[in-house]
């Protein structure tokens, strides 16, 4: 794969920024190259620019190199940066699953790029040859999300695979919700597919949502064309120094992981013994997707029980459905006594 045939014109010419910060490494004693302040360390100083310590943590973490790694403002700075670096406006396109996240449509509306939706099946699967068949030599990205949200299940690995090996340009995957779906990340299947990108993210099991840090794995020369166009500093300081705090409670994030996916099952199970609840799909997330009877007035009734859930009624597949998080055994059972008054 020629990664310039790929990428917009302008992209391929552009120069980018160097910051002060790029253009020396080492160690120094005095930095009086980058007009800061003198005062109030470490806070003074602008934060490393491609978060090499970081990195190198996460490097550890995944058994990925370092330099395939770039790291974003959340997953969607590397989404918005995709689709930017690769998508000529009002030209190309992107195709994606659906339903799915929303921030892939949203994305590319900003940067006035048209998306192809594809259906999953009724039961949420994955139909590899329509999703090939509606892209065209327009369409430079396809995004798929797996675990996928909001419906929870994980895609068939075969059928992204598939994807990844015909199409010629970059398939995205979205794992935001990996870690509560052990075995079925596609990190490992980065080397034999050198189109193929995948997003994960510290702010579901590792409890980081607060400080917004995304990851994509890549390529050398796909990490190298978003660190390219990214903003010179795009993570503050206060976020690195907060990831390498967390990222040393691997084992209390394990702990996290087995008690949600607990609760998943059990809360799975309880929610089915309700009358009014249809189906409780399956999950590999930290969330469920349940079909209930009028669950828009269900949920209008748990707001104001102080209960906040997600309706994903008027979602494509999801009628009559809420999108419940597991949240702890408390949270869940204030939910379930709420819900049981309904009966």
């Amino acid at each position: 794969m020629d990664i310039n045939q790929l990428l917009r014109k302008n992209i391929q010419s552009l120069k980018p920024y160097s910051s002060a910060r790029d253009e020396y490494t080492g160690e120094a004693m005095v930095f009086l190259d980058a007009n800061e302040n003198p005062f109030n360390e470490p806070y003074n100083r602008y934060p490393d620019p491609l978060q090499k310590e970081v990195k190198e943590k996460i490097s550890r973490l995944k058994n990925i190199a370092a330099e395939n790694i770039f790291l974003g403002n959340g997953s969607d700075e590397p989404i918005d940066l995709l689709i930017r670096a690769f998508c000529e406006p009002g030209e190309d396109n992107i195709v994606s699953i659906n339903p799915t996240y929303g921030m892939y449509q949203v994305a590319a509306d900003i940067s006035g790029v048209e998306v192809r939706k594809v259906s999953l099946t009724n039961d949420y699967e994955l139909n590899a040859n329509e999703l090939l068949g509606a892209s065209d030599t327009n369409t430079k990205l396809i995004f798929l999300c797996s675990p996928n949200n909001p419906t929870g299940n994980s895609l068939n690995k075969e059928a992204m695979l598939e994807i990844a090996a015909s199409f010629k340009g970059l398939v995205v995957v979205d794992e935001a919700y990996i870690d509560f779906a052990p075995g079925k990340t596609l990190l490992q299947d980065l080397g034999e597919y050198p189109n193929l990108v995948i997003l994960q993210t510290f702010s579901k099991a590792w409890g980081m949502a607060g400080i917004r840090l995304g990851m994509a794995f890549a390529s050398v020369e796909i990490i190298g064309i978003l660190n390219k166009i990214k903003y010179p500093y795009n993570l503050n300081i206060l976020t690195q120094q907060k990831a390498l705090e967390l990222l040393d409670k691997k084992v209390t994030v394990q702990k996290w992981v087995k008690l949600l996916i607990a609760e998943r099952e059990k809360m799975a199970q309880l929610l089915t013994d309700l009358p009014f609840v249809e189906k409780v799909y399956p999950s590999d997330a930290n969330f469920l997707l349940v079909n209930m009877h009028d669950a828009k007035g269900i949920y209008d009734y748990l707001v104001e029980e102080g209960i906040i859930v997600r309706d994903r009624s008027k979602v494509h597949l999801c009628d009559n459905t809420l999108r419940i998080t597991i949240g702890s055994s408390e949270e869940n059972e204030i939910l379930l006594n709420a819900l049981k008054e309904l009966i």
